[in-house]
């Protein structure tokens, strides 16, 4: 059954083909940098967005661990909605546009600090196997003071 939003009777996959193609499994690696470029954390990750054909919405799980063993699990969901990706969780709230044929913007907010928010720049290589994800973080005066690396390919390293 074809679940449709307010605006289209187009699926999420219809509308946002590249967001579709970021698909499957992720392995990559996070680096966070202050505002100057020192190193204040690095850690593996493992991201599995999942699609449906006939819907409006996809659900992500996030895995991350760390060299001492630690390790963290996220799921979310995010719902098409006139010509975004909405995202509104537990955790965040935001959205998602396509800007390119290669490249999606996200904005996000952490729902324990609000004022604070969070560019992401995705970019998808043109073989669909390797992308690299930018974050910028910016306090409740819009300035930015840490910023995320995070290189990932279809298969683990």
């Amino acid at each position: 059954m074809l679940m449709q939003n307010s605006t289209s009777d187009m699926t999420l996959i219809e509308a946002m083909p590249l967001l579709a193609r970021n698909g499957g499994d992720w392995y990559g690696t996070y680096i966070h940098l202050d505002d100057a470029g020192q190193v204040l954390d690095r850690h593996k990750s493992h991201l599995i967005p999942r699609f449906e054909a006939d819907s409006d919405r996809y659900t992500q799980t996030n895995i991350y661990t760390w060299n001492d063993g630690r390790q963290v699990e996220y799921e979310f969901t995010g719902v098409y909605r006139n010509g975004k990706v909405v995202y509104d969780t537990e955790r965040i709230y935001g959205e998602a546009w396509e800007t390119d044929d290669k490249t999606i913007i996200l904005k996000f907010s952490y729902k324990d600090d609000p004022e604070k928010y969070i560019y992401e720049y995705i970019h998808l290589s043109d073989d669909g196997q390797h992308r690299t994800r930018v974050w910028h973080w910016f306090n409740g005066q819009g300035e930015v003071y840490k910023h995320t690396l995070i290189k990932e390919s279809r298969t683990p390293d």
